[in-house]
C-alpha cells in the first residue's frame, strides 16, 4: 500500500493561513495531485488573502497562492482530513489541547528533515526571511512526497 492510499486528503495548518500553510498546501497539491488538500490556521486571519510577501516569495519559487482566502481550523474541518501537517511542534500541543480528537492524525510539516524541523512563521519580517521559509517548506513538502509516492518538483 502506498502513502497515497493511505491518505486521501491533507490539511496544512499554521497561524494565521496567510503565510506558511498556503505555501504548504499549493505544493503538497501541484506534487500530489490524486490528494484531496487544504489549508487552515488556529488563529486565523479569516477571509483574508495570502500576504504580499509571502505571496511573492513563493512566486519566485515556482508556487502560486493566487485564489487563497484564509479560514479557521474547526474540528469538523480537521475531521475531514486524514493527516494534519502543522508547521510548528506547538501548533500539534495547541490542537492537542483545543481539538484532542484531531491529534492522533497531526504530524509537523518538517517531520523529514534533521529529525523533525519548525518552520518558523515569517509573518511581518523581511523578504529574505519569506525566501527562507518558503525554500524550507518546500524541501519538507518534497520529504512529504517521497514518504508518499508522489511526483516531486
Amino acid at each position: 500500500m502506498t502513502g497515497q492510499a493511505m491518505f486521501q486528503s491533507i490539511l496544512v495548518v499554521c497561524i494565521g493561513n496567510i503565510c506558511r500553510s498556503p505555501v504548504g498546501e499549493r505544493a503538497l497539491s501541484a506534487a500530489l495531485p490524486g490528494l484531496k488538500v487544504g489549508s487552515a490556521g488556529l488563529h486565523a486571519m479569516t477571509g483574508y488573502p495570502a500576504d504580499a510577501e509571502a505571496t511573492e516569495a513563493a512566486r519566485r519559487q515556482g508556487v502560486e497562492l493566487d485564489g487563497h482566502i484564509a479560514r479557521m481550523l474547526t474540528p469538523t474541518l480537521g475531521a475531514e482530513h486524514d493527516l494534519i501537517l502543522v508547521m510548528e511542534r506547538s501548533h500539534r500541543r495547541e490542537i492537542a489541547e483545543r481539538f484532542p480528537q484531531l491529534v492522533g492524525r497531526t504530524m509537523l510539516y518538517g517531520q523529514w528533515l534533521d529529525g523533525g524541523t519548525d518552520v518558523p512563521d515569517p509573518y511581518r519580517k523581511p523578504a529574505l526571511v519569506h525566501e527562507q521559509t518558503v525554500s524550507l517548506i518546500l524541501r519538507a513538502s518534497a520529504a512529504w512526497v517521497s514518504r508518499l509516492g508522489g511526483k516531486a518538483g
